[in-house]
């Protein structure tokens, strides 16, 4: 028999707000291209500090938008990270363009910045940072190198929605930037996501690209250039805005949560590899909890644990598989096991434990006590034989 999940590994902060907000929504003629899309963008847009913001249906959508509102394409390359979801790389593949990867930094676990301009080559057209687990890259030497090379920047911000650099919101720097409102998110519209930008160009692109290639004014049986169904709902904007109006209380809400696994396994597990604090002048967003296993452990202890935990009613996950790992880079591009090895180390080791607004300390505590016990009981796999 399958044991209950007790402890979920995430949960949505949904309160009376959202649903009023919702069914009024629902009560009107306008559940798309109605009021609150305009609304919930232009609340976003502030909250960021971007001239534009266009929404979209998910994250995904978003990065896709701003890589075909750059024209990138067939030939060139973008540069990113191969530890993150695979829509961020996926992105570029999307306009046959090809991700280039480069390794991570082992401490912040973003792009390592001193590798990247030795991925540049003249086919380059961006640089593709993404603000892993809320913890905002190094923005001021990506955007040195873009300015010295010529490319453009697109933030992947869909893990750091509120993530700040000296006072500036993650998401707000590069060309363009993109949010996700998946559940397990800071904010969730249900589905859902925002590109963000400064440049009329890329905004005007992409909203029209998210309505079918349709320009404004245009009829609804007229198309202006290829375009797609990636509209946002009104529905799911009644759901955002309302969760915006609650962002501080949330994101306060996910750092206090963060502090007590910090305190808790500072004590009981001081071995574990904990999230690293933000540099001078950043401000992380907290997204998951994701901790890493010691040096010495292999994947596959990794793995037992997680088994252990789900087998006790505690959500858990590896988090992120490695993407060059993934079978289409390794069969269609070529990648292999050896090449990023800093990433590879990381997410060999690494588990993301139970994370969300409302999680109880009295649940951070079990959650932290199975994991002590289980480090008890399994040594580093160097020290077997």
């Amino acid at each position: 028999m399958a044991t209950t999940t007790q402890i979920p590994l995430s949960q949505p902060d949904i309160t009376q707000r959202e649903i009023d907000a919702v069914v009024a929504t629902l009560r009107t003629p306008h559940l798309s291209l109605g009021p609150r899309l305009p609304e919930f963008e232009q609340r976003i847009a502030a909250y960021v500090g971007t001239r534009h913001a266009v929404a979209l249906s998910s994250g995904t959508c978003a990065l896709h938008l701003c890589v075909r509102a750059l024209e990138i394409g067939a030939g060139d390359e973008v540069i990113t990270t191969p530890f993150s979801f695979v829509a961020s790389a996926n992105c570029a593949l999307f306009e046959r363009a090809t991700p280039v990867f480069v390794d991570i930094d082992p401490v912040t676990l973003n792009l390592d910045v001193t590798r990247i301009a030795a991925a540049i080559t003249p086919r380059t057209k961006a640089i593709l940072p993404v603000h892993v687990f809320g913890l905002p890259a190094d923005m001021a030497a990506i955007l040195r190198l873009a300015r010295a090379h010529g490319l453009a920047v697109i933030e992947d911000a869909c893990e750091a929605l509120g993530a700040r650099i000296d006072g500036v919101c993650a998401g707000g720097l590069g060309d363009c930037g993109t949010f996700g409102f998946y559940p397990n998110k800071q904010m969730t519209t249900g589905e859902g996501g925002m590109l963000v930008t400064n440049r009329d160009d890329i905004a005007r692109l992409a909203l029209s690209m998210r309505n079918q290639g349709r320009d404004d004014g245009m009829g609804w049986l007229s198309h202006a250039r290829l375009g797609y169904n990636y509209r946002l709902s009104d529905i799911n904007c009644a759901l955002g805005i309302a969760q915006l109006e609650r962002i501080d209380e949330m994101l306060a809400a996910r750092a206090q949560v963060a502090a007590w696994y910090d305190e808790a396994l500072a004590v009981q597990a001081p071995m574990m590899v904990r999230p690293a604090a933000p540099p001078a002048g950043m401000t992380r967003s907290w997204f998951v909890y994701v901790v890493q296993l010691p040096m010495g452990y292999v994947e596959a202890q990794r793995n037992a644990l997680i088994t252990q935990l789900r087998g006790q009613g505690i959500g858990c996950n590896q988090y992120f598989p490695c993407i060059h790992l993934q079978p289409l880079y390794r069969d269609e591009l070529g990648y292999g096991p050896g090449m990023f090895p800093v990433t590879e180390s990381v997410s060999a080791r690494s588990i993301a434990l139970p994370f969300y607004n409302r999680l109880p300390r009295a649940d951070v505590q079990q959650v932290v006590a199975a994991l002590t016990a289980w480090l008890k009981q399994h040594a580093p796999a160097e020290q077997h034989g």
